[in-house]
């Protein structure tokens, strides 16, 4: 009879970032093999194999331990070991869910096997399934009550129920930033679970973090290209990033590995709700049909209040349209709109800032106009900056044409017209009967219709006033200027103006009948 003798060996494997040990079976069988029966054979070809892998294990050569182990389970498919051993080798391959079955086996062979249990929960647990896992270590510790492996593992799971719990709480809130960091925390410990990755990366989408979920939703596509929620992930920023067309490739690709993917129909059909409203408005605005393509750009912002790029391109678009309809403060409003959207949408503050141009709100413009110019240094922009900060300056003058009561195209005889009209009307002498505060307010109208009229009527200092110039650079100080020198030259006459002997005029100025 041939007796055999054993030995130890510890291969290594690696749990929670640690090298653990686990004890395996090593032969030093006696060269007789004629002694031994053909089961006894094949247990002791099954025991070399079986040691020969452990021996590429502790070299950390995974793939050929693999095929080792594989060779002694095929000799002898009823020994637990073997399936555990082999089941560490898949674990430091990351091969999880082969690693699972194998454990699931050995387990099935031997119920007492602890390191089977514990293997299994490890599977479970870096693939996401906490419930599976906690039932694992839990059946560890009815064997070993205090196996501290086990203790600390099930912790794990708890936790990461836990953490599932509360992202599902703010999935429903639409707190996305909470549910990336439950996500995030229960990746600490199931770094193989692509359901915790893809709901990570479909918030990240919706946080407008395009490149990061992009990136998660690729390595799930790069293991699995058949994985139907990272297809529908990339297809999501996508469609944020308003590239349409794409987006509803990537959700019919999704559909296609899950007809019953709802998440990816409703995007799908959003997709291509949004691209036609959108490209109905265009062609509307196009053909100049303003209403109706201001009508449908506000139908399309009522499809995905998600979307934020392509929205704020609709708002951008509806303030170009509410411009063309001189609905100015509703174009600025759809323009804020825009930008609280999309900070970055250059096209929404020039858009913004022509219509502050348009209304006069000269500082909001040149505020918008430097944001623009900041970003893009051209010489466009630097141009209607430049154009902005002039009609602010010109703005804080007093405004001569308004004075007058004409328009800045107005000719020579209109202003001296309108000069002779808003003379009589403020002169002093008309006001002599009136309280002291009229007189004074009526002095001070009379003095600046009198400063617009010299200014206005005078080609030079006309265009420099136009222009913006300081009139002071002329040798004009407003501030000593007289305005019944002006008045007595404009009228004239032998001993200066008299308002009584020139009432006439005034009421033929102001079309009334002269008794």
């Amino acid at each position: 009879m041939l007796y055999v003798t054993t030995a130890v060996c510890s291969p290594a494997f690696l749990i929670d970032g640690k090298m653990a040990t686990e004890s395996c079976d090593a032969v030093n069988m006696d060269p007789d093999m004629e002694l031994l029966s053909d089961e006894e054979l094949e247990r002791w070809e099954a025991e070399s194999f079986k040691e020969q892998g452990n021996a590429f294990y502790v070299k950390k050569d995974y793939a050929e331990a693999f095929n080792y182990y594989t060779k002694a389970i095929d000799m002898c498919p009823k020994n637990a070991s073997y399936y555990g051993n082999r089941a560490a080798t898949l674990m430091m391959l990351c091969r999880y869910r082969d690693a699972l079955e194998d454990c699931q086996q050995a387990v099935r062979l031997d119920n007492t096997f602890i390191k089977g249990h514990l293997r299994e929960g490890k599977c479970h647990l870096l693939l996401g399934n906490a419930m599976a896992a906690s039932r694992c270590f839990q059946r560890v510790l009815e064997l070993e009550s205090d196996n501290s492996q086990a203790q600390q593992e099930l912790k794990n799971a708890e936790s990461i129920l836990e953490y599932e719990r509360m992202a599902e709480i703010g999935f429903e809130k639409r707190d996305f930033r909470m549910v990336v960091f439950c996500m995030d925390r229960a990746l600490d410990s199931a770094s193989a679970c692509h359901k915790f990755k893809i709901l990570k990366a479909e918030c990240l989408a919706l946080l407008g973090r395009y490149p990061e979920a992009q990136s998660v939703a690729s390595d799930i596509l790069r293991m699995d290209s058949t994985n139907a929620d990272a297809l529908y992930v990339r297809g999501l920023c996508l469609y944020y990033e308003d590239c349409i067309d794409k987006a509803v490739q990537f959700f019919v690709q999704a559909l296609r590995m899950a007809p019953d993917h709802d998440k990816a129909r409703l995007a799908c059909r959003n997709a291509k709700a949004l691209k036609a409203k959108k490209e109905e408005g265009n062609k509307a605005f196009k053909e100049g049909n303003y209403e109706a393509a201001y009508e449908l750009y506000s139908e399309a912002l009522t499809i995905d209040p998600n979307n934020i790029k392509t929205n704020a391109k609709l708002y951008c678009n509806r303030a170009t349209v509410g411009s063309k309809l001189k609905k100015l403060e509703q174009a600025i409003e759809d323009c804020t709109k825009a930008i609280k959207l999309d900070e970055t949408y250059i096209k929404a503050y020039l858009r913004r800032a022509q219509c502050y141009m348009d209304t006069e709100q000269y500082e909001e413009a040149v505020r918008d106009y430097e944001k623009v110019y900041q970003t893009e240094k051209t010489k466009e922009h630097k141009q209607l900056l430049k154009n902005a900060q002039l009609e602010l300056k010109k703005s804080k003058r007093k405004d001569y044409y308004k004075i007058l009561g004409v328009d800045k195209k107005a000719t020579e005889e209109e202003i001296k017209k309108a000069y002779r009209k808003r003379a009589l009307l403020h002169h002093p002498d008309r006001h002599s009967g009136a309280s002291a505060e009229v007189q004074k307010e009526e002095e001070k109208k009379f003095k600046e219709v009198g400063e617009a009229f010299s200014v206005l009527s005078d080609p030079k200092k006309k265009s420099r006033y136009d222009t913006g110039q300081d009139l002071e650079d002329d040798g004009m100080n407003m501030g000593d200027f007289d305005a019944n020198n002006i008045f007595k030259a404009f009228f004239g006459g032998p001993g200066g103006f008299s308002f009584e002997g020139n009432i006439s005029i005034w009421k033929e100025s102001h079309n009334l009948r002269i008794p």
